[in-house]
């Protein structure tokens, strides 16, 4: 497999690109507009042809490269069932498998960052959009989150997988670019409580101020990054 990982420094995005290496088809999880031009030319020079690009769930802190992406590369653009996104390509739901080449994701529904919150697994890696981050978890006060089912994502579905899956979040903001399930487990505190109600308490307590980029980011991400 050709891998890499991509940052967006402003939002703190990370973008990752995966590619069959016999059939040099490729996808994209969680482009940024704003390095579409890093994209074209990467996969120009690693001679990949974009088939899919997908985003983990609506984001609330960057503009979407799916709709830009599908302009400039005739790529197929994916969100989850549960987005309201009418302008995407195709959905996925809980399970699905997404092809490029010889390669596959599994689609994971796991709510919680938000109602359309999506993880992403290969083999051992897990994208895990905003619903594991490194050290931390996604925030679930708004675009119908829910630290309860946040709880049940995390505890029920990630962190079942093996210790020694790799995790690549959507988002960090501390310099760090991957962990591994055991480690989350070790040193996440967000996981170190001792259950579903202390999760929910934990996490109404944050009191996080919205994202500087939501109001104009959640309506353009709903139209696969065009500005409304």
């Amino acid at each position: 497999m050709i891998f890499r990982q991509l940052f967006h420094a402003d939002s703190g995005t990370y973008t990752y690109l995966l590619g069959c290496e016999q059939t040099h088809k490729a996808i994209l999880i969680d482009p940024v507009v704003d390095n579409l031009d890093q994209y074209i030319e990467l996969l120009r020079q690693l001679n990949l042809s974009l088939v899919v690009a997908v985003d983990t769930h609506v984001h609330a802190d960057h503009i979407t490269a799916l709709g830009a992406l599908r302009e400039k590369t005739g790529c197929i653009t994916m969100m989850g069932e549960p987005a309201r996104a009418s302008c995407v390509t195709q959905s996925f739901r809980d399970g699905d498998i997404i092809n490029f080449g010889k390669l596959a994701l599994k689609a994971i529904y796991t709510p919680g960052h938000t109602d359309d919150s999506y993880c992403f697994l290969f083999e051992n890696y897990i994208f895990t959009g905003d619903t594991l981050l490194i050290r931390g978890s996604g925030r679930t006060d708004f675009q119908n989150g829910s630290a309860r089912d946040q709880y049940h994502s995390l505890f029920h579905k990630i962190l079942t997988l093996p210790d020694e899956t790799l995790v690549y979040p959507a988002h960090d903001y501390k310099g760090w670019t991957m962990s591994t399930i055991a480690e989350e487990k070790a040193h996440n505190p967000r996981l170190q409580v001792a259950d579903e109600k202390a999760y929910i308490e934990l996490m109404a307590n944050l009191k996080l101020a919205n994202p500087k980029h939501m109001d104009v980011a959640v309506p353009a991400n709903l139209a696969c990054g065009k500005k409304m």
